[in-house]
């Protein structure tokens, strides 16, 4: 039972990563045929980062994604603190109305803020909002559950009696926050905020419908690389936003562990 468990284990993770391989593969590839090897070369990358286009869209992505990400940190942690003060019957309430975006198809949300962007163009009387400040704000939307759900479990793990112990030693609230609370929740908010980072950096389908001619991100560009013949610079362009996102998600899971491995030295220490 164990060998086929094993083997199929084995097939799962094949499937998931053999066109990421490919991927890579291509990047390297100095041929266009990617069932043919035609030799190793890097005259990829070199395409991808003398490309100005390219460069200046990935350069947007980041932006709208570090913005987005830091803007929803924020928020969202400040509204998990509030939905953690709440009583029980409500902050379940709040919670299932918060998750409804993360299990809403992003279609769904993607025509339902473009609606909504419409009709507040419509009541500026202005035919050129989408933009900019439309994408940020989708992300925004999009990326704010995904910090109350990192930060709430962190919330719940706290010694009840600390911002109480905190004050009583001379801290007013405020300091209590900044010196007790938010250390004990960090991890949470930076799982939080790197979270809200990838799913920004790659999202299309909301991005489709809320963006303007005067700002556009790398995956509404790559959308339209796929009505053509890809380039291979394309490929190093995946391979790299492969590489970035996998060093993102090994930093959230030592942190994670870091976390746990402090939490058990604290608890052996009682």
């Amino acid at each position: 039972m164990k060998t086929v468990l094993r083997v199929f284990t084995v097939c799962v993770f094949v499937f998931l990563y053999a066109p990421v391989m490919l991927l890579i593969f291509a990047s390297f590839n100095a041929g266009t045929n990617l069932s043919i090897f035609s030799g190793f070369t890097l005259h990829n990358y070199a395409e991808l980062f003398a490309d100005g286009d390219l460069i200046r869209l990935m350069l947007n992505s980041v932006l709208v994604s570090v913005l987005s990400a830091l803007i929803a940190t924020v928020l969202g942690t400040a509204a998990a603190i509030g939905i953690f003060r709440m009583r029980k019957p409500m902050r379940k309430l709040v919670l299932q109305v918060t998750n409804i975006p993360m299990t809403n198809p992003d279609i769904v949300t993607g025509i339902s803020l473009s609606l909504l962007f419409a009709f507040v163009g419509r009541v500026i009387k202005t035919e050129s909002i989408l933009g900019f400040g439309t994408l940020l704000i989708a992300h925004i939307t999009f990326s704010l559950p995904y910090v109350i759900l990192s930060v709430m479990p962190k919330l719940r793990q706290l010694n009840p009696c600390l911002n109480e112990a905190a004050q009583d030693l001379g801290y007013t609230p405020v300091q209590s926050f900044f010196k007790a609370i938010l250390p004990e929740i960090m991890p949470g908010i930076i799982t939080g905020a790197m979270t809200a980072f990838t799913m920004s950096l790659d999202d299309f389908v909301i991005s489709y419908f809320v963006y303007g001619p005067q700002f556009s991100t790398l995956p509404i560009e790559i959308y339209n690389y796929t009505k053509k013949p890809v380039p291979s610079k394309i490929y190093a362009l995946f391979t790299v936003t492969f590489f970035c996102i996998l060093a993102i998600m090994v930093v959230m899971n030592l942190l994670q562990a870091r976390d746990e491995k402090r939490k058990n030295r604290a608890f052996d220490g009682r």
